[in-house]
């Protein structure tokens, strides 16, 4: 591990920067990221630890995590990813090699944009859910369970849901026009109708996704409102894959929150009122 007082590097082939000429290259927008912090840290207790970053160049991860003082982000560890990792990458998950500290992580464009900070942000609540509850909430689920027991450690992403069953469109179509309309009468109905299509496992997959990508882009939106950015609404639109419960997590927590402002501040209540609804 590699604090600020140290001058260690790691060196793995000709083509592999170290990890101080990283941390040169990337030191103003790494600060970018702390001096964006100090403006959206108080929309949700979420956003009030900075996470690690964990860059990725030629399969290698370059960490950096915040300073004790808060004020800059310092090089940490500089080492071989442990699979291949695409271009573009965008996510949060614990890193064996720092501790299972959560992270994100991200390729080095994700700072060519202002939306793309506030992507870090996105996958920073992930950490926030991680860090919280993740693991405990997963134990409820069957759908957990059964991937856990076949070792299917993807399954977020390549569970089978059957997105184009008719009368799951149906139901979910209405249930995001219900919360556009914010009518309470319809939402209810609409999220019963949705729920009767629908296996336990399935079910439970969608409650979950809402709940995860959901309240990541609920937060997402309050950020892009307070840094006058247009709010993402990605998903919503047929066909239907992963990303419309992003879209009608984010708008069903919105419609929670108005109705119990102190909801969205414990993540872990948010989730059960969301599966009991």
């Amino acid at each position: 591990m590699q604090t600020e007082e140290s001058d260690k590097t790691w060196n793995f082939d000709t083509n592999t920067l170290n990890l101080d000429t990283l941390a040169s290259q990337y030191h103003a927008k790494l600060q970018q990221v702390v001096e964006i912090h100090t403006l959206i840290k108080d929309i949700h207790p979420g956003l009030y630890t900075m996470f690690p970053i964990a860059l990725v160049e030629n399969n290698q991860f370059y960490i950096f995590d915040i300073s004790p003082s808060q004020q800059r982000y310092i090089p940490i560890l500089q080492i071989p990813t442990p699979m291949p990792i695409p271009a573009g990458v965008r996510a949060a998950f614990p890193l064996e090699c720092y501790n299972n500290r959560p992270a994100c992580v991200v390729t080095g464009e994700v700072f060519d944009t202002l939306e793309g900070y506030v992507t870090i942000f996105h996958e920073f609540i992930h950490c926030y859910q991680w860090q919280m509850c993740e693991s405990d909430l997963k134990q409820t689920l069957e759908v957990a369970r059964v991937a856990q027991a076949e070792n299917n450690f993807m399954w977020e992403l390549n569970y089978p849901f059957p997105y184009s069953a008719s009368g799951f469109i149906e139901g979910y179509t209405l249930f995001l026009d219900a919360l556009t309309v914010n009518t309470p009468d319809a939402v209810s109905e609409y999220r019963a109708s949705a729920k009767a299509v629908l296996q336990k496992c399935d079910y439970e997959y969608m409650i979950w996704q809402e709940w995860k990508e959901g309240f990541a882009r609920f937060i997402e939106n309050q950020i892009r409102n307070q840094l006058q950015l247009e709010e993402n609404h990605n998903g919503k639109h047929l066909p239907f894959d992963r990303v419309v419960f992003y879209e009608g997590g984010a708008e069903f927590i919105r419609f929670l929150d108005q109705r119990q402002p102190d909801l969205v501040q414990n993540i872990k209540n948010l989730f059960h009122q969301m599966m009991a609804f």
